[in-house]
């Protein structure tokens, strides 16, 4: 059957077109729900007339999308949810759990519908979700979703190096001054030897007289 529709029907025509259907779901579906009449004159004038006025709104639509996707532009948003160690979360931030949270950027409330999150986040990290405005806007948002409860990172490496250094320097000073101490005392130890010659000079004068 030959129909225009007279709204829009996801998937199957926009208001104002003209197609050929099925004839059990236009008779069981379409005519019914007044959502297609048969593709007369007088039905095509007025299904062309809702399509001007369709279009001018979703021009309107689209205008203000366009706002919205400006004060998104650099914008992060930051959640915050319970996790484990590893960063799993114990829950998981939803669609809704976006949309609600861009309310306050964007001075506008979304429909959970319109964050096309394939799946929820159930992961602490950072997620490009993308975001439909409108029928013809699309945007990204970024998403850094944060971990409660997560352990503190470990403490930075460079803290325990400081003590290693104070060890390595104080004993190089210890070990270099016995040394020098060394080297003073050797002269010392060369002087009684002219005195023991003398000595024996000595005493063998003092036998040869004697003799």
């Amino acid at each position: 059957m030959k129909v225009v529709f007279l709204q829009e029907v996801e998937g199957s025509g926009r208001t104002g077109e003209v197609k050929n259907v099925a004839d059990g779901f236009a008779r069981n579906y379409l005519l019914p729900r007044k959502l297609a009449a048969p593709a007369t004159d007088h039905n095509i004038r007025i299904a062309q007339g809702r399509a001007d006025v369709e279009a001018k709104h979703q021009a309107k639509l689209d205008a203000d999308a366009s706002v919205l996707v400006e004060r998104l532009a650099g914008h992060i948003v930051t959640l915050t949810a319970k996790a484990g160690p590893q960063g799993r979360l114990y829950g998981s931030v939803t669609a809704r759990d976006i949309a609600e949270a861009l309310e306050g950027p964007l001075g506008h409330v979304l429909e959970h519908r319109q964050v096309e999150l394939e799946e929820a986040i159930r992961q602490v990290g950072v997620f490009q979700v993308p975001l439909r405005l409108s029928r013809n806007v699309k945007a990204t948002v970024q998403v850094e979703v944060q971990g409660e409860g997560m352990p503190p990172a470990p403490a930075v490496e460079a803290e325990g190096e400081e003590p290693a250094a104070v060890a390595a320097e104080e004993p190089e000073a210890s070990v270099e001054e016995p040394e020098a101490v060394a080297e003073e005392a050797e002269p010392l130890m060369e002087e009684p030897e002219p005195v023991a010659e003398e000595a024996l000079a000595e005493e063998a004068e003092e036998s040869g007289e004697e003799g």
